[in-house]
């Protein structure tokens, strides 16, 4: 035990976090051959396989997956230690990486790396599209996106943007041709364009009107498990699509697409980004958070009314 390094300890966790030599390789900076002569050597010396290793897949072991738990969160306060110490009295640099799901990510969060990016230019950001729910400590991100619903209560949250919420919507040629429904229950009787997650599940579609909460299992011949193929499809006259509204703006201005039961869907709190309590955040998040405070603060003051007082409204503050 005596010879393992950091350099050991992190090897593993990137292989353990990819699944893959070839991208842990590249994540490290190191060849594969050396990499995966590095995990073998580890093995070795701990007297316990940590890898199931075939040509196409690599896999924990029991011993594997309890390594990985119980040090991720350790080197995760060394590397955010090494990169406060790096960072002090400078300006923010290093790997900033968020996973969060690609809704949040398209319509909140695309419109804010640039700026980041450019107001910090040695900070380097990868950001990854995930639905699942995942630990991201565990999994080496500094941060996550997710909905309030989804949140742990022991992580940090900071509203990313304002409230959100889904459309129903189909091409006008096929609400020329088959009708505009009037109420949930009615697009029993239509074409509609489903989504299946990662996870496999096929959401129904939710309406919620005066404390009435309606759930339609929706039918039809398309699963999407992706957005792009779904609008596509419903540009295309398909049938009708639930989506994310900010998808669907430039569609709903021109007419190519348009909206139904509006007042069956009501906004929803908007993403938040979330990180853990337990350690103060490394500079680049914390450059991050802040980035995003500012962001935000300059979308209610564009989004307020005329305040002929210049007073502040309460909700801002």
């Amino acid at each position: 035990m005596s010879d393992l390094d950091l350099r050991d300890l992190a090897a593993f966790l990137a292989v353990a976090r990819t699944r893959n030599f070839r991208r842990a390789a590249v994540e490290t900076h190191v060849s594969v051959s050396s990499l995966s002569q590095r995990l073998r050597d580890m093995e070795e010396r701990l007297g316990v396989r940590l890898l199931h290793r075939t040509t196409r897949s690599v896999a924990l072991t029991e011993a594997g997956e309890l390594l990985q738990r119980k040090i991720a969160p350790a080197m995760g306060d060394v590397h955010a230690a090494l990169q406060q110490v790096r960072d002090f009295g400078d300006v923010p640099s290093g790997r900033l990486r968020i996973n969060g799901p690609a809704p949040a990510i398209d319509i909140v969060v695309a419109p804010m790396v640039t700026p980041f990016l450019q107001q910090y230019p040695q900070v380097e950001l990868e950001i990854v599209a995930e639905t699942s729910l995942i630990d991201i400590v565990a999994k080496g991100f500094d941060a996550g996106i997710r909905y309030g619903e989804d949140l742990a209560q022991d992580m940090i949250a900071v509203s990313l943007g304002p409230p959100q919420r889904f459309v129903m919507v189909a091409s006008s040629q096929y609400i020329a041709q088959h009708g505009r429904p009037v109420a949930p229950q009615q697009l029993l009787q239509h074409c509609c364009i489903r989504t299946r997650f990662d996870n496999g599940s096929i959401p129904e579609w939710e309406f919620e009107k005066d404390g009435q909460v309606v759930r339609i299992p929706p039918r039809g011949p398309l699963l999407a498990s992706y957005s792009r193929l779904g609008l596509e499809a419903a540009r295309d006259g398909l049938g009708f699509y639930a989506v994310f509204e900010g998808y669907v703006r430039d569609d709903l201005a021109t007419g190519t697409l348009v909206s139904v039961l509006e007042d069956w869907l009501p906004p929803f709190p908007g993403p938040f980004l979330y990180y853990p309590s337990r350690r103060q955040p490394p500079p680049a998040l914390a450059a991050f958070v802040s980035f995003v405070a500012e962001w935000r603060k300059r979308e209610r003051r564009a989004a307020a009314p005329e305040n002929p007082s210049g007073s502040e409204r309460q909700g801002d503050r």
